[in-house]
């Protein structure tokens, strides 16, 4: 579910409403309210999630959704407990629905006359540049410096101790106590989720937050997007370079090191000391275990399991990629030519 403290639900819908929305037609109970839409790992019996493919449908059994939108070869596999709706393009119905109940999802409106909203609450020794706009009800603990024309959202929560560069934007977020963040730096902006049809592109609203755990450090112009559903997480004392983008929904883990110009696409998961040279890329959906480093400009679309260096594109261990720039080498040297006797 959406966090009321940065997201206006619109609903609830009943069944019809929601039918009508997506161009489909329903049986019986087209009068029961559905409250809120949620994946389906995070959706209770009022809510409505949806399933696009045979690998989430995996979780269907575990859901405690309500309502599911799925495909109609899918359709079979949702529980009895769940109200179906077939729809030939379950996350195309699901963005439609989604923006019915949370139409301003994309961007924050300012309409404030202060610099601070009054109901933000500020704690003791905060310090603000000149430029800086603090939004309702957000929270900025104590000793933590917001530098000059840096936006702190609606409902943000910045611990004790941060220090907050110039040019920031911070949205969506929590952050612990003791985070720094460079000059520039995106906290929380939609990410980069599209439903495609013959029609063009939906946006699929983007309902979740970035979660920064304590003694974070996120380098000038880095990007971290707000999750989908669910939660863009960083965590603990993990390290960021400049212009370093992180996906929605990404979980990176404790004490990782993240150099510059590393793109890591929604969905992945870096477990804890994991270490990305620059211009590392990592495909959506992966897994990177507990300290594995990656070498500079590598690049993976498949997991890599913990405890092992790795190099090139796509990902080796280190050592067999070593043998393969060798190889190269080799191949890439002028034949030697026999001399006349």
């Amino acid at each position: 579910m959406a966090d009321t403290r940065f997201y206006d639900n619109r609903g609830p819908f009943t069944l019809a409403e929601l039918a009508a929305r997506i161009g489909i037609s329903i049986d019986g109970a087209t009068e029961t309210q559905v409250f809120d839409v949620a994946s389906l790992r995070g959706a209770g019996p009022s809510h409505l999630a949806y399933c696009s493919d045979a690998k989430a449908a995996r979780e269907l059994d575990a859901s405690q959704a309500g309502f599911c939108i799925v495909s109609e070869a899918l359709a079979a596999r949702v529980p009895n407990r769940m109200k179906v709706l077939i729809s030939p393009d379950p996350l195309m119905a699901f963005a439609q629905i989604a923006s019915l109940f949370y139409p301003e999802h994309a961007v924050q409106s300012w309409d404030q006359a202060t610099a601070v909203h009054a109901s933000a609450v500020m704690g003791e020794g905060v310090r603000l540049g000149r430029g800086a706009a603090v939004g309702p009800d957000a929270e900025i603990g104590d000793r933590t410096r917001i530098g000059p024309n840096t936006v702190v959202g609606r409902g943000v929560r910045i611990g004790q101790d941060c220090d907050i560069a110039p040019n920031v934007t911070i949205v969506y977020s929590y952050l612990g106590d003791g985070v720094t963040i460079l000059p520039g730096a995106q906290i929380g902006q939609a990410g980069f989720g599209f439903a495609s049809g013959h029609r063009g592109h939906i946006k699929i609203p983007q309902l979740g937050r970035v979660i920064v755990q304590d003694r974070v450090e996120i380098g000038a112009c880095t990007t971290i997007d707000r999750g989908a559903l669910g939660d863009t997480i960083i965590g603990e004392g993990t390290k960021i370079d400049n212009l370093v983008q992180i996906g929605h929904n990404c979980r990176i883990g404790r004490h990782c090191v993240i150099v510059s110009q590393v793109g890591i696409s929604g969905s992945c998961e870096l477990g804890d000391f994991v270490v990305l040279g620059g211009q590392v890329g990592i495909a959506d959906h992966v897994t990177v275990g507990d300290g594995a480093r990656l070498a500079a400009r590598g690049a993976t679309a498949g997991d890599l399991p913990g405890g092992q260096d790795y190099g090139g594109a796509p990902a080796v261990p280190i050592r067999q990629w070593r043998r393969q720039i060798a190889a190269i080498s080799r191949l890439g040297r002028p034949a030697k030519r026999a001399t006349d006797e």
